[in-house]
């Protein structure tokens, strides 16, 4: 037990011998209120003698204590100090005529029997290394052991641990004013801070290729020695055996209680800015990788840092955004080993017992990964700050004029329609897609085992509850998978449905209006287009409520039922029709395989903000499309604008040619490229059009001095000016869909993509070993195993005729070929009947064929030739 502790017992049972607990009825023999008080003829030195005794056998102690006692007056010789702090001969009577303290009286009995070292208010470098080479000198490691428990436990010891130095003409040395004396507190002690963070251990924003503009205020006046402290910690990790670990671990588990204490009810970090040291230090110890500190120090110290405040919580993102990759990186394996070794260790009790989102340790974890996370943005590559704001102006104009779409004819809440942001990424003005390259990869914040074991309907349940006592997951995405972030976002669209639905039912039942539970189109499928964008018009113009309800699609002489799978074949052939080049809404460049919007399309914005529609209405629907879209739509639909990085994915030729350009490094710019401030492109006939990027351009020439600006307004035109009307229309109709899901919050514009185009994957072993078999199949069958053989044979083309036959679609779900959940059942005997299926279900009805040969040729003829629906 620690010296202190043992200090304040000892103490309580001497009170308990001398004054009693006040209680007239105690039973407690070793009190001097009870009755049958053993020990009243006893002098005082006798009395704590026997109070050390009671300390050691761990009597019970009474409830109630005195706060002061009765000692002999300051000229008694009874106890003083010299005689060297020994107690006097039992026989002396002390003298009662003063009051003191009874702390100062026993704590100097209890010095005569517990054995004591010097008090370290604080540790340097220098003194970690002093008392590392005085332990070596007797070969015991005792006063390290104590010095580290003592420092580590204590808030205000850590805090003026470890501080820079800076030197001052009028001190002889460069050195922390000592704070050892007795009566001095830890905010008393006069210490030197260093105006500038230290350049070795912070990252400086020259490794960054852009500057981030989103950080308010880089934080420049640390006062921690970071690199003294890293070496500290070597010197100590070069000790074997790491003697000082169990002392360090008891420490540090004092220390979160502490500081959990100081954060919720001391308003710690803005009392002392210097507390944000503790956390620094903590997070800079090697061996919080340990087993012994993932199972008894970390969980806690995170659980006590997840109460930081916003603000302090935005204060250690900026300090941490400045850190190296490697120790950024290596915070984040901790927390990702304790998190694991959480998940692992809890296995057979999650989802019965209790729920991951129960467990302090991982829930502490995952808040403290939330500050790296913002961190690691922070410290990335990130937009400009000039693109950013004018990010945000455009985004604010969009949402001013978001209650007009549709030439006038209906409105939106403009509440609704603006993103939920998380209030972290507010307080720092952060987001993932502002972030073009972070400093760790976003992947790396993922934990696989945790994504295994959660239940998303649980953790939505939380989401929902919005209680400070309920942790979700959900607003701690990042480290989700894409496919648990779906299925966030399905139980929330199905949630919506209903309630779609309710208020469908609640209008038939009050007003009398036919029920319209559903957003149900009846197309034609050789008119597809038409019918469904002058059906989904009447919607959007009546009550765009509607678009939330559930869809429904029926074609015209088909007696398909809609589960799902009517849906699919319906938006595959949508996105047929739309992507035409001949209806000329879209360019295709062959070079990059990707379509773009035309600027001189002769549609009406009516038509673009309908195509806005179905691609929100597939999102919502959990419909997979074949659609090409350069990567800079998606982050387009976020509010972001286009830039050189967009264009080299969707454009690569030109994008080069542009940057060749700006690497040009002689002044012959003119006489080399000929070029002015004008644009040259071609219209949906072939006609050559011209367009000044800045005006009277056609007669300015691009030279050595502006050929930056050339470029921007280049890029600017072709990837956001161009197309502003169309793409605002379009982006007009998504939102209609979606401005009130968790989209933007749960997706960065990488994740959108692939919720729309689905994986790229196309794994069909994953796909086997998912499969289940029904009406006699079994995995073992001659059938399947034949089915399967000639399935793996076939050519990428055959395989996605293959989806498109059993799902409806030949994309490939979020999450891979096993989140499918295909049924192979068996549909009769030996027969010439060819394979069908539900493709509402993912059912595919196989007769039992007798030959390999046989099932190869039917289920060929199947995938390739089979169109429509009809009931079986």
């Amino acid at each position: 037990m620690k010296r202190a502790a043992a200090k304040q017992l000892i103490e309580r049972y001497y009170y308990q011998l001398t004054n009693g607990c006040g209680d007239t009825n105690c039973r407690n023999a070793y009190c001097s209120s009870c009755p049958e008080f053993c020990f009243r003829q006893a002098d005082r030195n006798s009395l704590a003698l026997r109070a050390i005794d009671l300390f050691r056998t761990k009597v019970k102690l009474c409830d109630y204590q005195p706060n002061k006692l009765r000692r002999p007056s300051q000229d008694s010789d009874e106890f003083s100090g010299k005689n060297g702090g020994e107690l006097k001969t039992k026989g002396d009577k002390p003298s009662t005529s003063s009051t003191i303290d009874a702390e100062t009286y026993v704590s100097n009995i209890v010095s005569a029997f517990v054995p004591s070292v010097s008090k370290v208010t604080y540790l340097t470098e220098e003194k970690v290394y002093s008392i590392i080479d005085d332990c070596k000198a007797v070969d015991d490691w005792s006063k390290l052991i104590h010095t580290i428990g003592s420092v580590f436990n204590s808030p205000d010891s850590l805090i003026l641990s470890f501080r820079k130095i800076v030197n001052d003409k009028n001190r002889k040395s460069p050195t922390i004013a000592d704070s050892s004396t007795k009566d001095a507190s830890p905010q008393s002690v006069e210490m030197d801070v260093a105006e500038k963070s230290d350049t070795e251990s912070m990252k400086s924003d020259s490794e960054c290729d852009v500057p981030s503009p989103v950080r308010k205020k880089l934080v420049t006046n640390i006062t921690l020695d970071i690199e003294g402290l890293r070496r500290c910690f070597e010197r100590l990790m070069d000790i074997p055996g790491h003697p000082f670990q169990s002392a360090l671990i008891n420490a540090l588990r004092s220390l979160s209680k502490a500081v959990e204490m100081d954060i919720k009810y001391h308003n710690a970090l803005k009392r002392d800015p210097n507390y944000i040291n503790v956390f620094l230090i903590v997070f800079e110890i090697p061996l919080l990788h340990s087993p012994e500190f993932i199972e008894h120090a970390f969980p806690v110290f995170c659980r006590a840092l997840g109460h930081l405040s916003l603000d302090g919580q935005a204060l250690l993102a900026r300090v941490l955004s400045e850190y190296p990759i490697n120790r950024l990186r290596e915070m984040l394996q901790a927390l990702q080993q304790l998190v694991t070794v959480k998940v692992i260790n809890g296995d057979g009790q999650w989802g019965q017992q209790c729920q991951l989102n129960d467990d302090d340790g991982i829930g502490g974890a995952a808040k403290v990964m939330k500050i790296l996370y913002y961190a690691n943005i922070l410290g990335g590559k990130c937009n400009s700050s000039e693109l950013v704001e004018e990010e945000k102006r455009l985004e604010t104009l969009e949402s001013q004029e978001s209650h007009e779409f549709l030439q006038g004819a209906v409105s939106l809440d403009k509440e609704l329609y603006q993103a939920k942001d998380d209030p972290l990424a507010k307080e720092l003005s952060a987001r993932a897609s502002d972030c073009r390259e972070p400093l760790i990869p976003f992947e790396e914040f993922v934990n696989e085992p945790l994504n295994d074991y959660i239940d998303i309907s649980t953790d939505y349940a939380y989401y929902r509850a919005e209680s400070d006592l309920k942790f979700s997951f959900v607003t701690h995405n990042f480290i989700l998978t894409t496919a648990s972030k779906h299925m966030t976002m399905y139980f929330d669209n199905r949630i919506r449905m209903l309630n779609e639905r309710r208020t469908s039912f609640l209008q038939t039942i009050i007003h009398g209006a036919p029920p319209m539970p559903y957003l149900k189109l009846c197309v034609r499928r050789n008119h597809v287009i038409e019918d469904a964008l002058i059906s989904l018009e009447m919607f959007a113009m009546q009550n765009p409520n509607d678009l939330k309800k559930q869809l429904f699609v029926e074609f015209d002489g088909e007696q398909g039922l809609d589960e799902g799978g009517v849906s699919k074949e319906f938006f595959q052939l949508v996105v047929e029709k739309l992507f035409n080049p001949d209806i000329g809404m879209f360019t295709h460049n062959e070079e990059s395989n990707l379509y773009w919007f035309n600027p001189t399309s002769f549609e009406n914005d009516g038509q673009f903000t309908l195509i806005g529609i179905m691609l929100g209405l597939a999102i919502y629907n959990s419909c997979i499309l074949d659609v090409h879209f350069p990567m800079v739509v998606y982050r387009k639909l976020m509010g972001k604008i286009g830039t050189m990085e967009d264009l080299h994915e969707f454009d690569p030729t030109l994008a080069n040619s542009l940057q060749h350009i700006l690497d040009y490094k002689d002044d012959d710019v003119e006489d080399v490229f000929l070029m002015n401030f004008h644009v040259s492109y071609h219209d949906v006939f072939g006609n050559n059009l011209t367009t000044d990027l800045k005006p009277n351009g056609s007669s300015i020439p691009v030279t050595a001095s502006n050929k930056q600006e050339f470029v921007k307004l280049y890029i600017d035109f072709l990837l956001n000016k161009s197309i502003e009307r169309q793409f605002k229309a379009f982006k007009r109709g998504f939102n209609m869909v979606t401005n009130e899901s968790p989209l933007r919050m749960l997706f960065r514009p990488d994740e959108i993509e692939l919720l729309v185009c689905g994986s790229k994957v196309l794994d069909f072993n994953a796909l086997e070993e998912a499969t289940e078999y029904d009406n006699g199949f079994t995995a073992q069958s001659t059938t399947i195993r034949n089915f399967w053989e000639i399935v793996h044979a076939f050519p990428e083309t055959e395989k996605r005729k293959l989806l498109q036959f059993t799902t409806g679609t030949d994309r490939v779900p979020v999450g891979g070929l096993s989140k499918l959940k295909l049924t192979i059942a068996k549909n009769g005997p030996d027969s010439d009947r060819l394979p069908t299926s539900h493709t509402c279900f993912n059912v595919l009805l196989l007769p039992d064929y007798d030959s390999k040969t046989k099932l190869e040729e039917r289920l060929l003829k199947a995938i390739t030739y089979s169109k429509g629906f009809g009931m079986l």
